[in-house]
């Protein structure tokens, strides 16, 4: 017997970011009857697309990378592909701040030895790395560990370090190389080398061309990010938002409840099976009546504050070229933000042609304090910065801030065995799934194929279930 203001459904999904949505429209494809509880009233978690000034701005991830072949399939199914628009040509240039200017990245093996960006000793460094042993397969290593043995202190500080800040907002001293970056770490296991992993890997992939040929480079949609979680939702249909999912517990028949509240009134959900799809200290509230190894990890699980700042400038005022996709800041440069996005450079169409539109990240694992900021503050910084970086040469048009409390989970040292323990969770408790970004990856891409994965294991569970 349903208890009063319940709905059965065959799978209950929390949370409606780019996880929760995807998950839910790969069960509904699988013939899975879905509904996503969302607490916001809004759906798309940390994607959103913006519009001021005739500009469009994102308010998380700036963009896609085409990096499996699961991100066309989802964009043919969802309809979107002809959407899609490709990063500019200039935005193949990327920039790292040293000694206080913009410099080049190099984009090739011939390209980084005549680089300005490293100097002679770092470069000299480079050729030993084929013929450094690997790291035991047991031992965890950091980041910084990892980079300073294999790469030296220059690359580690120059190349590394503002990479990790750009992808994570973190700490290469925490951050774990297997938890962070399993592919390289999988490359130097298997090949002994980096450099000799890459080029066997680029053999392959041309050997191996019509699959090679689903990777590309980055992109967005002429509308902004926002246009994918929208048509996500769109194809679900069922997602019910202002859905504060507050208790979970099983009934003798197997079948999971979920409770809460909506708009004052109670919520009831049962469900053959539960995806939660929310951050970890959430998913950890949640289970810790029936999880308490996993919700004890997950609710350990970091995650640095971030304010991104949106700045749009008369073009004319901008002295450096704005010619590619952004630029990092090494922590040795001592500045104030992490790195900044050439937005208006990077997607076609992102501002008028006399504006000039850059997104700037504050904060992070490695100034969490300065993300706090008020926003007067903060503007003031981010265009004290550019001041000094790109030459922004008077007060901007427009600044808008976006704050995440919580922005990027860490992967630090001890990730993976956090994450047995949700493993054990999903064991011992057939039916419930953990699908978020502390997960299988941060990026929009990893989400993406993560969902499929865990659509594919629930929609068998679900065939089974009585």
């Amino acid at each position: 017997m349903s208890m009063p203001g319940s709905t059965d459904v065959d799978v209950a999904v929390v949370g409606a970011g780019v996880s929760g949505l995807a998950t839910a429209f790969e069960l509904q494809r699988r013939g899975v009857m879905v509904e996503v509880l969302e607490s916001e009233s809004r759906h798309g978690g940390v994607i959103g697309t913006m519009h001021r000034g005739g500009a469009l701005y994102e308010t998380g991830p700036n963009s896609v990378l085409d990096s499996t072949p699961v991100v066309a399939e989802v964009l043919d199914a969802l309809g979107i592909r002809g959407q899609r628009v490709e990063a500019s040509a200039v935005a193949a240039t990327r920039y790292i701040v040293r000694d206080g200017q913009l410099v080049p990245l190099p984009t090739s093996p011939g390209a980084f030895f005549m680089s300005p960006a490293f100097s002679p000793g770092a470069k000299f460094r480079l050729w030993r790395e084929p013929f450094i042993a690997p790291a035991p397969a047991d031992v965890e290593e950091s980041i910084a560990a990892f980079a300073l043995r294999r790469l030296g202190a220059e690359i580690l500080d120059y190349a590394i370090d503002p990479f990790v800040a750009g992808v994570y907002a973190g700490d290469p001293e925490r951050l774990s190389l297997a938890a962070a970056f399993p592919r390289i770490h999988a490359l130097e296991q298997k090949y002994g080398s980096i450099i000799r992993g890459q080029i066997s890997a680029a053999r392959e992939r041309r050997q191996n061309a019509p699959k090679a040929a689903a990777a590309g480079g980055s992109f967005s949609f002429r509308s902004g990010m926002q246009t994918l979680t929208d048509a996500l939702a769109r194809a679900v249909g069922r997602v019910t938002h202002g859905a504060n999912v507050e208790r979970m517990g099983r009934s003798d028949d197997g079948r999971w409840i979920l409770t809460g509240t909506r708009h004052g009134n109670p919520l009831v959900r049962r469900a053959k099976s539960v995806v939660l799809a929310v951050p970890a200290d959430v998913a950890a509230t949640l289970v810790r009546a029936l999880a308490p190894a996993a919700a004890q990890e997950l609710a350990a699980i970091p995650y640095p504050p971030l304010a991104i700042v949106a700045v749009a400038y008369r073009r004319a005022d901008v002295a450096h070229s704005l010619a590619g996709f952004g630029f990092l800041v090494p922590k040795r440069e001592q500045r104030k933000i992490l790195g900044s996005l050439f937005s208006s450079s990077m997607f076609e169409g992102r501002a008028p042609a006399d504006t000039a539109l850059i997104t700037s990240f504050v904060g992070g694992m490695r100034q969490p304090e300065m993300a706090a900021r008020p926003d007067a503050e903060l503007a003031a910084i981010v265009h004290g910065e550019l001041q000094a970086l790109v030459g922004a040469g008077s007060d901007p048009l427009w600044t808008a801030t976006t704050r995440w409390r919580r922005a990027i989970p860490q992967y630090n040292l001890g990730h993976r065995e956090k994450l047995r323990a949700v493993d054990d969770a999903e064991r011992a408790l057939p039916g419930l799934g953990f699908c978020a970004n502390y997960r299988g990856g941060v990026s929009v891409g990893d989400r993406l194929q993560a969902a499929r994965a865990m659509a594919e294991t629930i929609a068998r569970f679900v065939g089974t279930a009585q």
